[in-house]
């Protein structure tokens, strides 16, 4: 078997806000194994700034990969914990390998084009008619939830904003999420969060900073809505480690992205503890190329969970991969006319 890498530059349409600031761009890196005239393709989604594995020896580390790649996915898994999205990388190049289509990780009804997945549309942080235009071109695709940044501009705009869109539609019509990434101080934390419940929203990821286990705790304890952990689960990497963190902060709901949480067994170690302790939880894609997000979409169907997933980002780059997923009426949708392009492979 022969396994290579290779970076991939994602140009983002126009700059995307979020708490932690603009990006314009966003580095990918494809992990490529062929063996007796197959190929497997996986992506390694590397978040700089957020990701765990944000090393300055992640191309090294990509090298051993490489160099050891005899040593199988299960090994080689284990072997990298503290590289949660090269453990997704080497799942999805395995997978590929091992299928008869190599973009067919998961053959089933999501794949054959007879059914969808439910996906938030997503808004972006900027100037308030930036996020109002966004707003109003969900709402004509059919989107029947929406999630919103905030924590970056003044919190009385994004008010405004989040009345603008339940002023038209219902809680019944139309379900908010809320993503603050940590925007929120621990000190008035709980005051926005009885602000913003006139809204009846269906959750907020992440109202503070990772690590004040003490003072999400009490949130969770005393918020008026659901909350969401999100970042707050990176760089947890080990099972007893995860239990005690659910333990300690008894979210509402866990929101988690292969990418950063150590790929579909990482993923799956946080689902078997949320559903042990009532906890809800949902799947998102961390900014991927389309090559991650299909893995993540095919494998996200089997697991049954009707909630909107976070799914909805392959439109954000001027360069992604071209490929069957599209977007329609609020869900993603595999269209197996569609081809995939494979000259990045090249």
């Amino acid at each position: 078997m022969q396994a290579t890498f290779n970076k991939y530059i994602l140009q983002f349409k126009r700059p995307s806000g979020t708490s932690r600031g603009v990006m314009t761009e966003k580095e990918t890196w494809f992990l490529i194994l062929r063996e007796n005239g197959k190929t497997g393709i996986g992506e390694c989604g590397l978040l700089r700034g957020l990701s765990y594995d944000d090393v300055l020896d992640y191309s090294d580390k990509l090298q051993w990969v490489c160099d050891h790649i005899h040593l199988g996915k299960e090994a080689l898994w284990e072997a990298l914990r503290s590289y949660p999205s090269i453990q997704f990388g080497i799942e999805q190049a395995f997978l590929s390998l091992q299928s008869k289509n190599p973009y067919i990780l998961f053959p089933g009804r999501f794949t054959d084009s007879q059914k969808a997945i439910p996906i938030n549309g997503l808004i972006w942080m900027g100037d308030p008619d930036f996020m109002k235009e966004q707003i109003d071109e969900k709402l004509a695709h059919g989107f029947s939830c929406v999630k919103l940044k905030i924590g970056a501009i003044d919190f009385d705009r994004e008010m405004e904003l989040i009345r603008y869109i339940r002023n038209r539609y219902t809680p019944e019509v139309m379900e908010i999420r809320v993503d603050a990434n940590g925007g929120f101080d621990s000190s008035d934390a709980l005051y926005k969060l009885n602000q913003l419940s006139e809204f009846k929203l269906h959750s907020i990821e992440q109202p503070i900073k990772t690590k004040q286990y003490d003072s999400m705790a009490e949130l969770c304890k005393n918020t008026p809505f659901p909350i969401a952990l999100d970042e707050e689960l990176i760089g947890v990497l080990h099972f007893d480690d995860k239990e005690n963190l659910l333990l300690k902060i008894r979210p509402q709901y866990i929101i988690l992205k292969p990418s950063l949480v150590g790929g579909i067994k990482g993923c799956e170690e946080w689902i078997a503890l949320a559903e042990k302790y009532g906890i809800g939880w949902w799947i998102t894609s961390a900014l991927e190329s389309n090559i991650g997000l299909n893995a993540i979409a095919q494998w996200t169907f089997t697991l049954e969970n009707d909630m909107p997933q976070g799914l909805g980002t392959g439109a954000l780059y001027t360069n992604n991969i071209a490929s069957p997923l599209v977007v329609q009426n609020g869900h993603l949708w595999y269209d197996s006319t569609l081809d995939w392009d494979t000259s990045f492979l090249e």
